[in-house]
């Protein structure tokens, strides 16, 4: 889940890699480092912490460099264990995202031959591999090395003495960027679109290097070509725009997102081709995160309006324990196309015969090569690492394939999608309401603890507003059916525990009110949220999120930008690095 950069052309090379690092901070902020090449030597720094802040910064001219901003995965944040990591004669220099598992015996062996080691990282074995290989080709050398290397990685490779980069990419995300008279080799394409919006998606097994006059890549030891993509976002998508957060800019982009991704499918009718679902008997959805949230709100909507069995799978489990597959369709959810757990449960999922189709946001990654069939949402760059408009982009998707699939009367159908149609304008409502949501965020923002409560899909939605407040605020929330209180939540009710609870206008409304009753009779703080029209509820509850009267079914929206804004102003409130959560990154790009 670390970010790296490399960079050859006209300019100072230190300078572009801080820019471009900066731009990669969600993937990880422990610590940065940079190596350029000066002379025939290479200077390199490192940092603990984030390289946000930096300005100004100088390190050495230079036209070949690399950086790497990381989240730790072995060896504690520090400066030893910053990258890039460097072989015994600092002549070697390697940035690494990924994991490589059998790093401890290749070290030991390593050791036994006088190498010297100065991290506790897997990464280092990188390097001094490397250098047991160079006889003068940088790239010989570097396809000799990740022979004995196992796990994934995706790698940038220099060296004091040639004007070159070599990268490799197997299980991690890497993408060339193609410049004028310049190259760019990193881990996502915001960190390059202040120079150019041309990328190459690099595949597994993908060897290239990269010097002055351009690049050569090769796969199984020969040479391939790679097409080059124009990536339909501008800088100014990956810009904050004048918000204070990145997660605030990316909420009030919903309604516009919704439109594009609404804009890419629907016209007269719902442009998705289900031929992919012609015999199936079961759909089974993998994810993980805020996307398997939006895969068990996929699962209400299949069942209710097409009568499809759906299974919900953490994709981390589907790994080790696949289910039965006969006649199977897999949809994997992944914003970032690069989610490790998710990648390894779509190929294990096609081993055993199932189709695959995936719910991506990003253009040539690496589930869009896995699956036999994408869907893609049009969110945009995603900077903050807390998933919003992408969650609804996936949704979005979502309804129009139940839609697509659905066995009711042409007529629902159309009266259904003509409610999708102003999706955008009921979510910009939703935001007009930022003010007075902000206002009891102020009034829950000193708890530690807090549950969430819904029933039918308003407990999916429960579950994502509770890991948005979790993973940005730090407050340990936790989301259950209101029914399920009593066979053991209850014991933590009280004065000391607020509780949010969904009041969707359906069926379970009665009863939810039944279970705020039972809430409050134990004293605990409620927040409800709930439509604009609902009348009943303020006799109940201490406060009442507002959102617009929509057909239940679409209510997933609505109440999940509210619990969005929640949990930003809560966060806010207590001071909390909102954009960057400790200990998070962004695209979790290892298992």
């Amino acid at each position: 889940m670390c970010g790296i950069v490399g960079y050859i052309g006209f300019r100072r090379a230190d300078q572009v890699i801080i820019s471009a690092l900066k731009r990669l901070e969600y993937r990880g902020y422990d610590s940065w480092g940079v190596a350029v090449k000066h002379g025939n030597s290479l200077e390199i720094i490192k940092r603990v912490g984030a390289i946000g802040d930096v300005e100004n910064y100088s390190l050495a001219e230079g036209n070949i460099g690399i950086g790497h901003t990381r989240w730790a995965t072995h060896g504690k944040p520090s400066e030893i264990n910053a990258h890039p990591h460097t072989d015994c004669d600092n002549k070697i220099a390697v940035v690494h995202n990924g994991i490589i598992s059998n790093f401890q015996s290749l070290r030991e062996e390593l050791e036994s031959r006088g190498h010297k080691f100065s991290s506790e990282t897997d990464t280092e074995v990188i390097a001094h591999l490397i250098e047991e290989e160079y006889r003068g080709d940088l790239k010989e050398a570097v396809m000799k090395a990740i022979k004995r290397l196992r796990g994934s990685y995706a790698i940038v490779v220099m060296h004091a003495e040639t004007e070159e980069l070599v990268a490799v990419k197997y299980k991690s995300p890497l993408v060339i960027g193609v410049g004028d008279g310049e190259w760019f080799i990193t881990s996502d394409v915001p960190a390059v679109l202040d120079y150019t919006n041309r990328v190459i998606y690099l595949v597994d097994g993908d060897v290239a290097k990269l010097w002055n006059d351009g690049f050569t890549i090769w796969n199984n030891g020969k040479e391939v070509e790679r097409k080059v993509e124009t990536v339909p976002w501008s800088i100014e998508d990956a810009e904050k725009g004048g918000y204070e957060h990145f997660m605030l800019k990316e909420i009030h982009e919903t309604p516009r997102v919704i439109e594009d991704t609404l804009f890419e499918y629907l016209s007269e009718d719902i442009k998705i081709d289900v031929s992919f679902s012609a015999g199936i008997s079961e759909i089974v959805f993998v994810a993980c995160g805020t996307s398997y949230h939006a895969s068990l709100i996929g699962k209400c909507l299949i069942e209710k309006l097409t009568g499809i069995p759906v299974r919900v799978e953490y994709a981390s489990e589907f790994i080790y324990n696949p289910p039965p597959m006969s006649r199977t369709l897999v949809i994997a959810i992944t914003q970032s196309g690069e989610t490790a757990d998710t990648l390894e449960a779509m190929r294990i999922a096609k081993k055993h015969g199932a189709r695959v189709v995936t719910i991506v946001n990003v253009l040539g990654s690496t589930a869009t090569r896995i699956a036999d069939y994408v869907l893609y949402t049009r969110a945009g760059p995603e900077i903050s690492v807390a998933a919003t408009k992408s969650f609804t982009a996936q949704l979005v998707v979502l309804y129009l394939l139940a839609l697509k699939l659905s066995k009711l009367p042409g007529s629902e159908i159309e009266k259904l999608v003509d409610e999708l149609r102003i999706m955008p304008e009921l979510v910009r409502r939703v935001l007009e309401y930022e003010e007075e949501i902000e206002q009891i965020a102020e009034e829950i923002a000193d708890f530690e603890g807090m549950i969430y409560i819904g029933r039918g899909i308003g407990v999916p939605i429960a579950m994502e507003g509770a890991l948005k407040m979790k993973e940005i605020s730090y407050i340990h929330a936790e989301a259950y059916p209101a029914g399920e209180l009593k066979h053991g939540p209850f014991a933590l009710l009280g004065r000391d525990t607020p509780v949010i609870a969904l009041l969707i206008p359906d069926k379970t409304y009665e009863i939810m009110l039944n279970n705020i009753k039972e809430v409050k009779a134990r004293e605990s703080l409620v927040v409800a949220v709930a439509d604009e029209d609902d009348a009943e509820v303020e006799k109940y509850v201490d406060f009442v999120i507002r959102v617009p009267k929509t057909n239940s079914v679409f209510t997933a929206i609505t109440y999940s930008v509210a619990l969005q804004l929640l949990a930003y102003y809560t966060a806010r409130k207590r001071g909390c690095e909102i954009d960057k959560p400790r200990n998070l990154a962004k695209s979790v790009t290892v298992e």
